[in-house]
């Protein structure tokens, strides 16, 4: 395999078609952050702004700002939109909301953790670029709410009835494994350690389940497996995303022991998710081979192979696994092939299970600056690493 051609591949793509992109169409110049509903070629098509979206685009901004070069251009576009979640993103106490008009009033209440943990992400990256300690005290407080609510993340916005059927859900541990090294230059090196080996213990011991030798998305309150739709869930995606994490936590800790599980865990997701049929990765299953219950189950996204890229190069440079190259080679083939505008810069986002483009957007409410331009850096800096090896 060619690795100074992939690493150019991933590079170019990023910084030549996918970074503008986003920084041509993307900002608001009137009041502040970031249009995400863009459609093929880069024209908005609705205005409300999503905090998950507006918080992971002042992270990538801030990011390469912070570890590819210090481009100006790319700073403004950072604190834009860190201006405008500052102001109109939370609740003046931290909690921040779901969605807001273009203008920066809140549409949805603060009911969706993940909107705090991208926050958080976004200050963290954006206070080393900006040298501005608010920024810094934002992510910190940010980072304090996540801890206060990570036991009952929806709070007073949770639908379940008490004590029915108490689930808890996978997305959260498997965030903050990425999550504390993100800002572990503002919580300190003690409460890394101390979040780190909470989450590894949750995702490698409560959500693994070594009888499906699988992930699951969710599990009873008591770490038990649930037999119903939802404790049989396992979304390809994730699992195997949280499994860089996981190895980024083991070279931070120098655990060899949970990077080798790690690749052992995304070999056997992606074995178990990949249509053999049409190729690509399905977005859910069931752990026991039953119909899942999400409609659309079998479409192929975006960012469940790009993560799956992340994953599979790291698990290679770290551990040589062979198995990890031979599918990285078969999961890249795919999503060039597939996810790639040839046309238009940007990558589209959504396919039917036989490949096709299902909607031709590059952005929308699920879809922003993030996931592919994370994933083209990722894979160009592990693509260096093994060059050097």
């Amino acid at each position: 395999m060619d690795f100074i051609r992939l690493a150019s591949q991933y590079k170019e793509e990023l910084l030549e078609r996918v970074v503008p992109f986003w920084l041509t169409h993307s900002p608001d110049k009137e009041f502040g952050g970031y249009f995400t509903c863009l459609d093929r070629e880069g024209k908005v098509f609705d205005t409300d702004k999503f905090i998950w979206l507006q918080a992971r685009q002042v992270w990538l901004f801030s990011m390469l700002y912070n570890k590819v070069e210090k481009r100006p251009e790319w700073l403004d576009c950072a604190v834009r939109g860190g201006e405008f979640l500052k102001k109109y993103g939370h609740d003046g106490q931290l909690n921040w909301y779901f969605s807001l008009t273009r203008e920066g009033k809140p549409l949805v209440q603060p009911y969706n953790i993940f909107s705090y943990t991208f926050a958080a992400m976004a200050f963290g990256q954006l206070s080393l670029a900006a040298g501005n300690e608010e920024y810094a005290r934002i992510a910190a407080g940010t980072f304090e709410r996540i801890l206060q609510k990570q036991h009952n993340p929806k709070g007073i916005y949770n639908k379940a009835v008490p004590g029915a059927r108490s689930l808890k859900s996978f997305a959260l541990p498997m965030i903050l494994c990425n999550l504390a090294l993100e800002v572990e230059h503002i919580i300190g090196d003690g409460m890394v350690t101390e979040t780190a080996e909470n989450v590894i213990y949750e995702v490698l011991e409560v959500f693994y389940r070594p009888e499906y030798g699988l992930i699951v998305e969710n599990v009873h309150a008591d770490g038990s497996f649930s037999d119903s739709f939802d404790g049989r869930l396992l979304n390809p995606g994730h699992a195997i995303e949280a499994m860089w994490f996981i190895m980024d936590l083991g070279v931070r800790l120098n655990r060899p022991d949970i990077i080798e599980k790690a690749v052992e865990i995304a070999l056997a997701t992606l074995k178990y998710g990949w249509d053999e049929q049409y190729g690509g990765i399905f977005y859910f299953m069931d752990v026991k081979g039953y119909p899942p219950q999400q409609l659309e189950w079998d479409q192929k996204l975006w960012w469940v192979h790009v993560e799956t890229l992340i994953t599979l190069l790291k698990g290679y440079h770290l551990t040589g696994s062979e198995e990890c190259l031979r599918w990285f080679e078969k999961v890249h083939d795919y999503t060039w092939s597939h996810f790639r505008d040839e046309e238009f810069p940007e990558w589209f986002g959504y396919l039917n299970r036989q490949g096709e483009v299902l909607l031709n957007l590059k952005g929308g409410k699920w879809k922003g600056c993030f996931h592919v331009p994370r994933g083209l850096y990722q894979c160009w800096q592990t693509l260096e690493k093994i060059k050097q090896q």
